[in-house]
């Protein structure tokens, strides 16, 4: 590739001719601030605040469009520069609310963080503002306009990355919001509640449904059996809220920390990870033997779901009639747990640790109930966790190591890694080669479904049958793969597929990624850490879990029984495609 000669803040340099200056910049290591850019989604030079001075223009330049040239002389904190970025801040404040302290991104704000670098102590220009209303309808995400700073890249990764087009620009000037189709509440569009959207905002327009007060007012109801179940993926995040290492497993701190909160009992929601593995692979075994309608779907993910019941209703068949594993938790806990314990299933709340934002609109779906009785009760994200945890005084670094509660908690290596994406279909294939062969196999390590591509391939060959599998991670990806399936181009067995991009250790629950350009190496140690614990479990393969074992023989009778189906099975709607 060629290269020029440029020169930034004085320091002589040569950059290939293709990058913008922000990149010339970076390779020096000088820091240009921005707030609208998300490298490859997101450029637009909207924000302004990335300009810089460039020597024989007539006005400054916003260093994230701007492409290198021959010769260029760039100054990136002049007085004309600093005067300006000082400028749009105090512009962009003049339409913000500013009440950061009631905010849920209060010291986790780029919008803050810039103006504290900047020195901004006071707004000059005070004018008239348009007071917009929550729109507080949806289980997952509140949409707060009054917070908007109108960067765009919640439209970014909702149209380009999730393929869902569910919030847009409308108006001009002045007027101009950030909003749905037609202005509707986001329970009235095609939204997936996959909260990729609050992950990448940069301020807090955009956050998860608080249910925090709801599950304090459980706890604190003494009529009330309060469960709580830990995914897998919340294990190497939480710990981040605490100032811990990208990937720290803080699995027993978290379990002590559940207890001193009140909760009665502190489960895994591995159990229910293994579980789902036995009734889908019986599913998988069923449809490839009996003729059955393939490729089988994985229903882990509720973003996923809903993104079919919208975009692809031609596959809903193919999506496995299994419940994910927190809603097989649920019915498991007021029913197996409720007769083993002696407890009223009426009288017992679960609660959900979950990664994921979508997960707080699947338990709420009308299908998630067993004779009436929800599956789950509340879900907490792991960012909710982690404020119940601060907001109990609970010295969360400190404190000791705890196990989980018996009965539902024990699990497997192939359970912890539901949580990276390809974990479902690597954890699938280890129980399914051994039912196929009659053997315990000790070759378990299924790497070509691992990774953070978008989407992944596979052949697997099992006691002389060929299984094809694909996984894709990110709603845009699942399109893409779908839309090859549907065109006779793709054909497999077995799809795995996760709304988010990277899966649940990128879920829209996690802990806010403050440096965008940095996520790609945080979800590497996450999805690390996930696979650092399956390697050292005594048991890697979900039919080996014991307590599973035991859940089967002593209420369930056998995998996809008519008992398993009651609980454990539901099924899936057509929405309209907006």
């Amino acid at each position: 590739m060629e290269t020029v000669s440029i020169t930034i803040d004085g320091i002589k340099t040569q950059v290939p001719n293709n990058y913008t200056i922000l990149e010339a910049a970076k390779s020096l290591s000088i820091n240009i601030p921005t707030l609208c850019f998300l490298k490859g989604l997101n450029e637009v030079g909207a924000c302004r605040i990335c300009v810089v001075e460039v020597q024989g223009a007539k006005t400054l330049q916003a260093a994230c469009v701007m492409q290198v040239s021959e010769g260029m002389v760039v100054k990136t904190c002049s007085p004309a520069v600093l005067e300006s970025r000082r400028t749009t801040l105090d512009l962009i404040l003049s339409r913000h609310e500013r009440e950061c302290l009631t905010c849920s991104r209060n010291l986790n704000c780029e919008l803050q963080k810039l103006c504290e670098e900047m020195g901004i102590d006071k707004v000059s220009f005070e004018g008239e503002k348009v007071r917009y209303e929550l729109d507080e309808a949806s289980p997952s995400i509140v949409r707060d306009q009054n917070k908007c700073i109108l960067c765009g890249r919640c439209i970014s990764v909702c149209k380009s990355i999730q393929h869902t087009g569910a919030i847009g620009f409308a108006n001009r000037g002045v007027k101009t919001t950030v909003t749905t189709p037609y202005g509707k509440a986001l329970t009235e569009i095609n939204c997936i509640n996959c909260g990729q959207c609050i992950k990448i905002c940069p301020v807090g327009a955009l956050s998860e449904k608080d249910d925090t007060r709801k599950v304090w007012d459980a706890i604190n109801d003494p009529d009330m059996h309060v469960v709580v179940q830990t995914a897998p993926a919340v294990r190497v995040g939480l710990g981040e809220e605490f100032g811990m290492p990208i990937g720290t497993n803080v699995e027993g701190k978290m379990i002590n920390a559940l207890r001193r909160l009140g909760f009665d009992k502190v489960f895994d929601t591995n159990f229910t990870a293994d579980l789902t593995i036995l009734e889908e692979g019986t599913e998988l075994l069923n449809r490839i033997k009996n003729g059955g309608k393939l490729p089988l779907i994985t229903s882990c993910s509720p973003g996923w779901i809903k993104f079919c019941e919208h975009n692809y209703h031609e596959f809903l068949d193919n999506i496995s009639s299994c419940k994910s594993p927190q809603q097989m938790f649920g019915a498991v806990a007021k029913s197996y747990y409720a007769e083993k314990a002696g407890i009223d299933p009426k009288k017992i709340f679960v609660v959900s640790v979950m990664p994921c934002t979508a997960k707080k609109y699947e338990c709420g779906r009308e299908e998630m109930n067993v004779d009436g009785l929800r599956d789950v009760d509340a879900v907490l994200t792991t960012r909710e966790l982690a404020k119940m945890i601060k907001q109990a005084r609970i010295d969360f670094n400190a404190i000791a190591d705890g196990e989980y509660d018996s009965m539902m908690s024990d699990s497997t290596g192939a359970a912890v890694i539901f949580g990276a994406t390809g974990g479902v279909m690597e954890a699938a294939l280890r129980t399914v080669a051994d039912i196929l062969t009659g053997e315990d196999l000790k070759k378990i390590d299924y790497t070509p479904v691992r990774g953070l591509e978008g989407i992944k391939e596979a052949t697997v060959n099992v006691s002389g049958v060929d299984i094809k599998v694909a996984v894709a991670n990110g709603a845009g990806n699942a399109a893409k793969l779908l839309d090859r399936v549907k065109s006779g181009e793709a054909n497999y067995h077995f799809i795995e597929i996760m709304a988010c991009p990277g899966g649940c250790i990128n879920g829209g629950g996690q802990p806010i990624i403050m440096d965008k350009e940095k996520t790609e190496e945080v979800l590497k140690l996450r999805a690390k850490g996930l696979y650092d614990i399956d390697k050292d479990r005594k048991f890697r393969k979900s039919h080996e879990n014991p307590e599973v074992k035991k859940l089967y023989e002593e209420y369930l009778e056998k995998p996809n029984s008519h008992k398993a189906h009651h609980l454990l099975h539901t099924n899936y709607v057509e929405r309209d495609r907006v």
